[in-house]
């Protein structure tokens, strides 16, 4: 019998490969373009909602103060837009949302920091774990259930330690949103303290530095650019809260400096309108939007801020 020669043609099966090479090459870069197409939806659809709120706000705002003068808003202390002579001085509630907001970070602030210390330097790894589900607990609960918490909880305390204090006021309000605030200040002071590179600690350890030293003189220091975007965030949370004021500061448009006084917020204010009582386009109804325009010019003024003190530290670490 005689044998057939076969013939391999590498050529063509090099060709082939290629092709077949070249075809999944293809369909690789019209998937990773569809998926940064879909990416870039994502991050434009955040950006189109903020330009869109702030488009509306200024709007109806410019409605609103081409009928009230721009100074009377800014520097009246009398807020009373629904009454037969209304006022619309925004001092008052201005006053009221900074003071509130001053009370929770004089809590949230140092008992966050302190977690986050005790957390990332001191606690073991089984403390740790038992600790964080508690103010992951915190950060879970509904702020009218912190609101009703200040009505009727800390606010008979504080009546018997301060005789004469108001069933409303400001300051068992400001106590219990300092308390929601911490955890999120602490989770964040807490992970900026644990991306501190391990090297430093040591080597503050090696120079006969105590613990306690470290954390507060190497490890706080070199975290301080997160530590401030936890404190602005804080603010930012602190600021925009309604149902904890909204049901325990008594939403009455004070102009006062007094904590143990009732008070009213922007966003109370806000909520105790947007009920559908008031007409579509009158100029109580557009009181609601310049007070959400003055609310989001102070929280972009603290980020303003935030940004700044993160850059500054950020280069000086």
């Amino acid at each position: 019998m005689s044998s057939i020669p076969v013939t391999y043609d590498t050529e063509s099966h090099a060709a082939a490969l290629a092709a077949s090479g070249l075809r999944r090459g293809h369909a690789s870069r019209v998937k990773e373009r569809a998926i940064e197409f879909v990416l870039f939806l994502a991050a434009l659809s955040s950006v189109l909602t903020t330009v869109a709120i702030v488009v509306i706000l200024v709007e109806e705002s410019f409605q609103f103060f081409r009928q009230v003068p721009l100074s009377s808003f800014l520097f009246g202390t009398e807020w009373t837009p629904l009454f037969a002579e209304p006022k619309y001085g925004i001092l008052p509630l201005l006053t009221g949302t900074l003071m509130s907001s001053g009370i929770a970070l004089l809590v949230a602030v140092p008992m966050g920091t302190i977690i986050a210390i005790y957390l990332s330097e001191f606690a073991s790894f089984r403390a740790r774990e038992s600790a964080k589900p508690f103010l992951e607990l915190l950060a879970g609960i509904p702020t009218v259930v912190y609101g009703y918490f200040a009505l009727l909880f800390v606010t008979p305390i504080l009546q018997r330690i301060i005789p004469g204090l108001s069933g409303f006021n400001l300051l068992s309000a400001g106590l219990v949103m300092g308390i929601m605030i911490i955890p999120y200040v602490s989770s964040i002071c807490e992970d900026a303290m644990r991306a501190v590179p391990m090297a430093m600690r040591e080597g503050s350890y090696a120079m006969g530095a105590t613990r306690l030293q470290t954390a507060l003189r190497v490890v706080t220091p070199a975290a301080t650019s997160g530590i401030a975007a936890a404190y602005i965030l804080g603010i930012s949370r602190a600021v925009g809260e309604t149902m904890v004021l909204a049901i325990a500061a008594g939403n009455q448009p004070n102009f006062t400096a007094n904590p143990l006084e009732p008070a009213q917020t922007i966003t109370a204010y806000i909520v105790s309108v947007s009920l559908g009582d008031l007409p579509h386009g009158g100029v109580g109804y557009r009181t609601i939007f310049a007070a959400g325009l003055t609310l989001f010019i102070v929280t972009l003024f603290f980020n303003l801020i935030g940004h700044a003190m993160r850059k500054k530290f950020r280069e000086a670490y």
